[in-house]
């Protein structure tokens, strides 16, 4: 195995030291809680009693006699949203699987999942990045019954594994392991349906052209094949050994996708006691954590992470920093092309090598820690191997060790960009992040005259009366945590790419998201202070020479201070009242408390009252 890269030893290393107390302080409640050993023992008769009192035959025998391990299912299946469809029949495979390993198994609760996709543009998706926070609480509602020994976490999607992961932390004795569904089959090329977008955002193509780019594209169960935040998820989380060794991308419906949830159940009870005892506490740890960031940047992954991952590991008691992701991505190598980053989807990265591959060569390079625990065993290498069904069972055997498709992997040795295209952009605006792997280099600077927004609808208007004819530095603001919820704001790619295939240079800055789908426009996405508490772009007016250079990492706008700060606030995030419809007033309370996009807009603290400006609501 190869030395460790020293920035990434560094990045560990300062990361552990800043998380000292807190690690420290988790790690003590998680060891008490394994002391207790399984709370049902310890439970007054009516608490069993009502505890088993659903089940039959001999899993209920069990449970009465306190013989077995228990072990919880958690899924957000749900049949609208294709990515979760596939859960429907995992349950009675994992409790089969269960109890022929000598456990029991209970499904102990579902969690909301919601479809970005579906919401996209919409009121529903303010609601979005609360969600995650939701699905955490849920995961913590189900377990809280102390009924368990171990855990099987099923989810895909965008805010639902950091949800199901933030939530299993809370209870960090148990091991726990996550279970994707799994992708759809390859349907339209991600190239093609970009390009009925934008002929439809210039009126050349009709809804029906458009509506039938959209089925073809996402047309059967499984998780939609581009490299957003759901895919982005997989590729994480086993990197950092929390889904079996390739796992992610294996396609529902077939029998491997069944064989692997079955051994996912198996593993559980596994690891549930004794010499395999893994409580998910000790697979998150500092050395994942760093895992999972390297994992996203040398794939070209989704934005989204450098939220999630801040959050899921504040779950841990691991203080991860903007600065931490900035540092790793200056050394970590962009070895992926998967849409919006090339033309090839997640089944395309998967037939040239897929994760294992990964794997095995930023190991190869030093790249990744390889001292880590995993809900497969000890040492990050078991990760190389793929796995597969030979005369009806599962095996793991090693994978080719080389890309089969040099256009969509490549070694650390030759890849398609020496940094991992995620940056850190600062300066008199605030602080933002940005991706840059899909992004032309001459793309990477644009200086020019803002134009400001506070809504999607606003800027598309703008757009089609000719008004952004020009070169310029699209601000739409007021779309951050506290103002709105922090949606996505994939309804402003479209018209940009056709600003920019008009030859004008072209830039968004906005407080809100873009996910992992932004694509060739430069966005410097998520800055903070957002404008909603009083942040410098809430001061940015129409005409005001904005600079972003992600080369140099900076974001400016070119006003003095004095003036900046002497400008009044002219907008403003909606107010309580007229935040309200498609369920927002239920989340009001997640609004008001939840904290900045570097701190991972978590409405779990702790967060520090210097996060927070006053603001005057109209």
């Amino acid at each position: 195995m190869s030395q460790l890269h020293p920035v990434l030893t560094e990045v560990t290393r300062r990361i552990a030291a800043r998380s000292a107390d807190s690690r420290r302080v988790y790690l003590e409640r998680v060891a008490t809680a394994a002391q207790d050993g399984t709370s049902r023992s310890g439970f007054a008769c009516s608490n069993l009693a009502h505890g088993f009192a659903g089940i039959t035959g001999g899993d209920k025998a069990a449970l009465r006699a306190l013989r077995k391990s228990n072990v919880a299912i958690v899924s957000s299946y749900n049949d609208m949203l294709s990515a979760h469809q596939p859960f429907q029949e995992y349950p009675a495979w994992i409790k089969d699987a269960v109890r022929t390993a000598g456990g029991v198994s209970q499904f102990a609760g579902g969690v909301p999942a919601m479809c970005d996709g579906i919401t996209q543009g919409r009121e529903g998706m303010e609601l979005s990045l609360f969600s995650r926070d939701v699905i955490a609480m849920s995961t913590g509602v189900a377990l809280s019954h102390e009924m368990f020994d171990a855990a099987v976490l099923l989810g895909v999607c965008d805010k639902i594994v950091p949800g199901l992961l933030i939530g299993a932390l809370s209870f960090g004795h148990l091991p726990s392991i996550l279970v994707p569904a799994g992708p759809m089959a390859t349907g339209l090329s991600n190239k093609e349906k970009a390009r009925v977008r934008q002929l439809y955002a210039e009126g050349k193509a009709t809804r029906e052209d458009l509506l039938e780019a959209e089925a073809a594209s996402y047309h059967s169960p499984g998780t939609c094949t581009f490299y957003g935040t759901a895919n982005s998820n997989q590729m994480v989380v086993e990197v950092m050994g929390l889904h079996l060794p390739g796992a992610s991308f294996v396609p529902p419906g077939t029998s491997l996708r069944r064989a692997l949830t079955e051994h996912a159940g198996r593993r559980a009870v596994e690891m549930a006691k004794g010499e395999h005892y893994t409580p998910i506490a000790h697979i998150v740890d500092e050395k994942a954590v760093v895992n999972g960031v390297v994992a996203l940047l040398a794939t070209g992954g989704s934005t989204n992470h450098t939220m999630h991952l801040v959050a899921i590991a504040a779950a841990a008691g691991i203080e991860l920093s903007w600065d931490d992701f900035s540092d790793l991505s200056a050394v970590v190598p962009l070895i992926a092309r998967v849409y919006p980053n090339g033309s090839a989807d997640i089944n395309h990265f998967q037939a040239a090598g897929g994760v294992q591959f990964v794997v095995g060569t930023l190991l190869d390079a030093g790249l990744l820690h390889n001292d880590v625990n995993t809900v497969a065993g000890h040492g990050l290498d078991r990760y190389r191997q793929e796995p597969m069904l030979t005369d009806g069972e599962l095996v793991w055997v090693d994978s080719p060790g080389r890309s089969l498709d040099l256009d969509v992997l490549r070694p650390v040795s030759d890849p398609f960009a020496s940094d991992g295209g995620l940056r850190m952009l600062s300066g008199n605006l605030g602080r933002s992040v940005i991706k840059v792997s899909a992004v032309a280099s001459e793309n990477h600077v644009v200086e020019a005259p803002a134009r400001v927004f506070t809504t999607q609808e606003a800027f598309q208007e703008a757009f089609k009366a000719g008004e952004l004819d020009r070169d310029v530095v699209v601000v739409v603001r007021q779309q951050g945590p506290q103002a709105n919820g922090m949606p996505e704001l994939h309804k402003l790619t479209p018209p940009l790419g056709v600003l920019m295939d008009r030859g004008y240079k072209v830039a968004l800055v906005t407080d809100g998201r873009m996910s992992g789908a932004s694509g060739k426009i430069p966005a410097a996405i998520q800055l903070t202070p957002e404008a909603a508490v009083g942040g410098p772009l809430g001061r940015v007016r129409d005409g005001d020479i904005v600079r972003l250079d992600a080369t140099a990492g900076t974001l400016e706008v070119h006003v003095s201070a004095e003036e900046l700060a002497s400008r009044p606030l002219v907008d403003f995030p909606p107010t309580g009242r007229e935040w309200v419809g498609t369920g927002r007033e239920l989340f009001a309370a997640l609004r008001r408390t939840v904290g900045p996009a570097d701190r991972g807009a978590t409405v779990f603290g702790p967060i520090t009252a210097d996060h927070f400006a006053p603001v005057t609501h109209h």
